[in-house]
């Protein structure tokens, strides 16, 4: 947003007009309660819960991207080869449908031969950097309750989500910026995002919203049609920071006078965030200056690309800005039906853009330190009761796991023959999320909240570190 009356940054207005809540008088407040409120505000600005925080054990990751593949990609017609299952085709299967063998070839990739499907051209060209999970299970096998389990270990109640739950155990390493992105969030609302018992400021910050197709190719590189009400038409930098110093003092004496408000904290934190956040989100989200290399790379521009492709750029930017946390969520892979005609177009929207992630941050050095995830809330199965197409499988699935200390070029676990099961080093949900954790430096058993009488944590009382995957 353009300023009328000085051309200050909204950090140095912050720090300029902010420093000991100077309007506190403009406020009406007695001089004992601006006292109070001052050595509050002191005290918040020394335990910002944002703040970048040591972890339980040396990291060998700093930071997660996870691109989640909404609706259950088919294993096996992707990252898990069953050559059984084509000598079989035809044949019943385990729940009365025939077997339907993948239409796609697989191949070989990389140094130690990882079987990948063509559908996936491109990013096979990193399989030495690819960790395969073939024996992810979990507990439900319909859509709401999976995603939610596979964001916060629970089907059941609110419970905070990974991404909450990363930040809340690290912090930002940018205190202008949220520390938790979710680009198209999952269905199902803030519960795959947000914080639930944690303290609000640890939810993610949505950017966009899911779509068939993503809504995001259309509207980039306008930053302020992404993340609505970033700029502030009406009010100049000092006259907001004015208008939010006297809603902070508020606040603040509604805190002073509760003690303990954790929806007041989380909004008066929030706020503060949000007014810093219109210097540096515009900028960040503003592609433009990419080179044209670059975009092409991500499939910017190349069709069925071009929208994951430029969620994938953002993804980078926000990385590479400190964000601790981010999330982009893809759709349209539930094919109960058309699986021939449909699975190949899922496919093309996501491939090149993957791709393009890997190699950029790899080239950028980034690659070694940040987690890059891949995968749905469950599988599909080997059998076609429609006769092309695939229903829900939790039983046994993929996902892959790339960078941020996890063995490259690895398949880890297996199913049965035909893909129905996980059968050989089973990985549950929770046991994924110990890891993902561990990567990060932090003990799932010891990152730990105290709420309702009881220290809550992401496994609940569950979860294995699968440290054979771990450099």
């Amino acid at each position: 947003m353009t300023s009328n009356v000085n051309p200050m940054s909204r950090r140095e207005v912050l720090l300029s007009a902010s420093a000991g809540f100077g309007y506190l008088a403009f406020a009406g407040l007695s001089t004992a309660n601006s006292e109070k409120l001052n050595a509050a505000d002191s005290t918040a600005r020394t335990t910002n819960p944002l703040v970048a925080k040591d972890s339980h054990f040396p990291a060998r990751a700093k930071r997660v991207i996870f691109l989640c593949m909404q609706g259950g990609p088919s294993h096996v017609d992707t990252f898990d080869y069953k050559p059984k299952l084509g000598q079989d085709a035809g044949r019943g299967g385990k729940y009365g449908s025939k077997l339907m063998a993948s239409p796609w070839k697989f191949s070989q990739r990389g140094k130690n031969g990882l079987w990948i499907s063509e559908l996936f051209s491109e990013v096979a060209k990193h399989a030495d950097d690819l960790c395969l999970i073939r024996s992810m299970h979990c507990d439900q096998p319909a859509h709401p309750r999976a995603m939610t389990q596979m964001h916060t270990g629970n089907a059941q109640f609110v419970r905070p989500s990974l991404g909450a739950w990363t930040l809340y155990g690290l912090g930002t390493e940018n205190d202008s910026l949220p520390g938790f992105i979710s680009m198209n969030p999952p269905p199902g609302g803030a519960q795959n995002f947000g914080s639930a018992f944690l303290p609000a400021i640890y939810q993610g910050t949505t950017v966009g919203r899911n779509a068939p197709r993503g809504p995001l190719a259309r509207i980039l590189p306008t930053s302020q049609q992404q993340l609505p009400d970033i700029a502030n038409p009406r009010l100049s930098d000092q006259s907001q920071r004015r208008q939010l110093d006297f809603i902070q003092t508020l606040n603040k004496q509604k805190l002073a006078r509760d003690q303990h408000h954790p929806g007041v904290e989380g909004v008066i934190e929030s706020f503060e965030l949000a007014f810093r956040m219109q210097d540096a989100i515009p900028e960040l989200m503003d592609v433009s200056k990419e080179t044209a290399d670059t975009l092409a790379m991500y499939g910017i521009g190349q069709g069925d690309s071009d929208s994951f492709g430029r969620q994938c750029l953002l993804a980078r930017r926000f990385a590479e800005a400190g964000v601790r946390f981010i999330e982009i969520t893809h759709g349209n892979w539930d094919h109960h039906n058309r699986l021939k005609a449909q699975l190949p177009q899922t496919c093309s929207e996501v491939d090149q853009p993957i791709s393009g992630l890997l190699a950029d941050l790899k080239r950028r050095d980034m690659l070694k330190d940040t987690l890059v995830i891949w995968g749905g809330e469950f599988g599909r199965s080997p059998d076609a009761p429609n006769g092309d197409g695939r229903d829900h499988n939790h039983k046994g699935y993929t996902i892959w796991m790339a960078g941020g200390g996890v063995k490259g070029g690895l398949s880890y676990g297996q199913t049965d023959d035909y893909g129905y099961e996980a059968v050989v080093d089973k990985c549950h949900i929770h046991d994924w999320h110990a890891t993902v954790l561990h990567l990060l430096g932090l003990d799932h058993q010891r990152l730990t909240y105290r709420y309702a009488g009881r220290d809550f944590r992401l496994t609940d009382v569950h979860g294995n570190v699968v440290k054979q995957i771990i450099v």
